[in-house]
């Protein structure tokens, strides 16, 4: 089938006391696991879908047939989504962002520290589950979204450079109902040299 749950780069513990080992290895092992087996479910029976990769799936989701769109936003949109997340949070990058990158969310924000308010912001009026996203444009542009569920950018023509999960699984059991010092710990975690990567400019 066309997706497989990719390996961690890290161990489960590395990102502690910010994310604790125990919700790492439910979080990848259980429900980014069951994203991917529902998501080839889906495509079954869908051959030439199949020869497509995820994010182009996504980005062509008014194309696919109506009996497994819903399906392929939620698990296809779940397995692109988490994948991304895992590499965010890959420990030993930069802190902070440098070059093109800094200087886009210096002229579009203000500077780092409004760019985390705004997408802590977006996180928390986000009822229920979703994330909140830094998205970049056709013209490297970048804004600050949410989106509900496992939703993608890409079904919006957006570019995910940033993303942070606000499902309850992604905290609840290091910080039960408290989102904003979830939100507020993930940013000591957060690969910016990654970031920069996928911002590509």
């Amino acid at each position: 089938m066309p997706f497989t749950l990719p390996a961690l780069a890290y161990d489960v513990a590395a990102l502690e006391p910010h994310i604790d080992a125990a919700t790492m290895t439910i979080h990848h092992g259980k429900h980014h696991a069951a994203y991917v087996t529902n998501a080839n479910n889906a495509l079954n029976d869908h051959s030439a879908l199949q020869a497509l990769s995820a994010e182009a799936l996504l980005a062509k989701i008014s194309d696919t047939p109506d009996s497994i769109r819903q399906a392929l936003i939620n698990n296809v949109g779940g397995h692109v989504n988490h994948t991304m997340f895992w590499e965010l949070m890959t420990p030993g990058g930069s802190k902070v962002p440098t070059g093109t990158l800094s200087v886009a969310i210096t002229n579009t924000f203000g500077g780092l520290d409004q760019l985390k308010a705004a997408v802590n912001d977006a996180g928390m009026k986000r009822f229920g589950s979703g994330w909140s996203w830094l998205v970049s444009d056709a013209a490297g542009t970048l804004k600050v979204i949410s989106t509900a569920n496992q939703d993608s950018p890409l079904m919006q023509g957006l570019t995910p450079i940033l993303g942070v999960d606000v499902w309850e699984h992604a905290y609840y059991l290091n910080y039960q109902n408290r989102r904003a010092d979830y939100l507020a710990a993930w940013w000591n975690i957060v690969n910016w040299d990654v970031v920069a990567k996928k911002y590509g400019r």
